[in-house]
């Protein structure tokens, strides 16, 4: 039994095969798996049920195995039926994780079709499904250099 903070095979053989610079995708349960999908990712189902495994789950355990330089989130929309006047209370989450194991790291946040089109580039070499019921629980992140 590894002691890592992730034990998960595919997740593991993902990581290793990227590096500085390559993407991270983790996405919940509304995400486009099927149609918005990087050509080199590899996709892993952690969506077990509705609202198991979140995305703070998956988060927590790839913030302990790799380092992060950059993190991107799909911009909600201002007006239509998901419209939210803020910022989803998510990023507010995603934000303190990301303070204690990346301090330099912001949120940048990217209009939704600009998203899908980073989070579907060559660089992504995971992406996670999770069953994660937030909206706009989305977060693209890049790896960073373990220093």
């Amino acid at each position: 039994m590894l002691k890592s903070s992730i034990l998960h095979p595919e997740i593991l053989a993902a990581l290793a095969r990227g590096g500085h610079s390559s993407k991270v995708l983790i996405a919940d349960g509304n995400y486009p798996f099927a149609t918005r999908i990087g050509r080199n990712a590899r996709l892993v189902f952690l969506n077990l049920a509705p609202g198991k495994v979140l995305v703070t789950d998956v988060l927590e355990a790839l913030l302990a195995t790799v380092s992060i330089e950059a993190a991107e989130v799909m911009q909600p929309a201002r007006s239509g039926p998901y419209a939210m006047a803020g910022d989803p209370p998510i990023f507010a989450e995603f934000s303190g994780l990301l303070k204690a194991a990346a301090p330099d790291v912001t949120l940048v946040p990217l209009e939704r079709f600009a998203f899908y089109e980073s989070a579907a580039t060559n660089d992504v070499c995971l992406t996670v499904a999770t069953g994660e019921q937030r909206i706009y629980a989305n977060l693209l992140l890049t790896i960073g250099v373990v220093r």
